[in-house]
């Protein structure tokens, strides 16, 4: 199955940040968007960065509070793997336990359309499973 079933369920609205903000506004958005995650947008693209949870937990361990004031920069993981509409849920999962990361924007044409995280990895995966084993179930009811 494609990225692109999740994205039309999920829907095609993603949590931004400045790469100029500061840190400590990453925190906020994260909090007001209830994400785990949130996309970077800079001058210099669409896609600058992520900066997650963990990223900023790391900054708070390495130099204190007074990270909170720091541009997000400083501390998003400038390397963005993302993927495309196309992608299969397959391919994600691959790349999510490669890479060891938990969000991945999704781009079309340059533009960033959605992002997927693991649970919604994990919730599809699930919702498919249970769905071939009600068709399973059925199927061998039926022939009784």
């Amino acid at each position: 199955m494609q990225v692109d079933r999740i994205i039309r369920e999920k829907g095609t609205e993603v949590a931004t940040i400045r790469d100029d903000a500061p840190l400590s506004a990453a925190v906020a958005e994260m909090a007001r968007w209830n994400v785990g995650a949130l996309i970077v947008f800079g001058r210099h693209g669409p896609v600058v960065g992520v900066i997650s949870e963990r990223d900023v937990v790391r900054g708070l361990g390495a130099h204190g509070l007074d990270v909170l004031e720091r541009p997000v920069s400083s501390w998003m993981t400038a390397e963005v793997v993302t993927c495309g509409r196309e992608s299969t849920v397959e391919e994600l999962m691959r790349l999510m336990t490669q890479r060891r990361i938990r969000h991945v924007p999704v781009l079309e044409g340059g533009a960033l359309v959605g992002i997927v995280s693991i649970g919604d990895v994990v919730k599809f995966r699930l919702d498919e499973l249970e769905t071939e084993t009600r068709a399973l179930a059925d199927y061998l009811t039926a022939g009784r």
